[in-house]
């Protein structure tokens, strides 16, 4: 099972947070929801460090609806106040609803016009003054009810180009010895070619940068996890050349060592 926390650099930080499954008549659209909800202490603030998912999220909060386009490195939030968030991590094939070129998003979060979403999704975070506020579970199953409502009204029903995107993430995703392209090419029996075109039009990112990120995720969470582990052991066992290319690659995309990290998480 995967981990509710991998993508997360120091979970011992984050507010509440949870990961909910989407209904299976949107599970072609969005992977899962995720709700963090916090209250911090006037004057203080919560820094939360990621390495999101390779993917773009359409997100509702403070009265708003936000498509966060797909990361390129490690990125943080400063939480304050009191706050929740709403987010769907989309799917390859709900991309082309909100933009056509996911890639000019890269690193970037627009706000989109979506009242109806907003409203229904914050009456069920927050219903009207005067009415009973339900408990945490209960607010949080209302509101993927009413965003999975939202997306199953545009009555989407995607290609067989958008499916493959999607069977293209997902082998990618959950495959550990899918290290080149060639390797996902050959999965799902298209070309390498294919797959950059497809990576193209409904990512943002190209294959190679999928299985980083993959990679890195992984990485990450072994060397919190297991702090046993020594960090060679857990770069050949990922497909590394050896310890200094996994290295290489935390100090470029998260601007830290392995060692470095490690220690952090450890303190956190």
């Amino acid at each position: 099972m995967e981990s509710s926390f991998k993508g997360v650099l120091y979970p011992a930080r984050l507010p509440t947070f949870h990961r909910l499954p989407a209904p299976d008549d949107i599970s072609h659209l969005v992977r899962w929801f995720w709700i963090p909800e916090w209250d911090i202490e006037p004057g203080r603030s919560s820094r939360q460090h990621l390495i999101a998912y390779p993917a773009s999220n359409l997100v509702v909060q403070s009265g708003t609806a936000g498509l966060s386009g797909p990361t390129t490195r490690a990125a943080f939030r400063d939480l304050t106040g009191k706050g929740w968030a709403v987010g769907a991590l989309l799917r390859p094939a709900a991309v082309p609803l909100f933009t056509d070129n996911p890639g000019a998003l890269r690193d970037q979060e627009v706000a989109l016009p979506l009242e109806t979403l907003v409203s229904a999704v914050s009456t069920a975070m927050e219903p009207p003054s005067g009415r009973t506020r339900p408990d945490g579970g209960t607010r949080r199953e209302r509101a993927v009810a009413a965003f999975a409502g939202w997306l199953a009204s545009r009555d989407v029903v995607p290609g067989e180009e958008a499916l493959l995107a999607n069977r293209m993430v997902d082998v990618i995703a959950s495959e550990p010895d899918v290290l080149l392209i060639e390797d996902a090419a050959r999965r799902l029996a298209v070309s390498p070619r294919t797959l950059q075109r497809l990576a193209r039009k409904y990512v943002g990112l190209s294959p190679s940068a999928l299985i980083r990120r993959r990679r890195l995720q992984d990485a990450a969470e072994r060397a919190r996890s297991d702090p046993a582990v020594d960090l060679a052991a857990i770069a050949v066992e990922l497909g590394y050349a050896d310890h200094a290319h996994l290295t290489n690659d935390f100090r470029k995309y998260l601007g830290f060592t392995p060692s470095t990290y490690r220690r952090s998480a450890g303190e956190s």
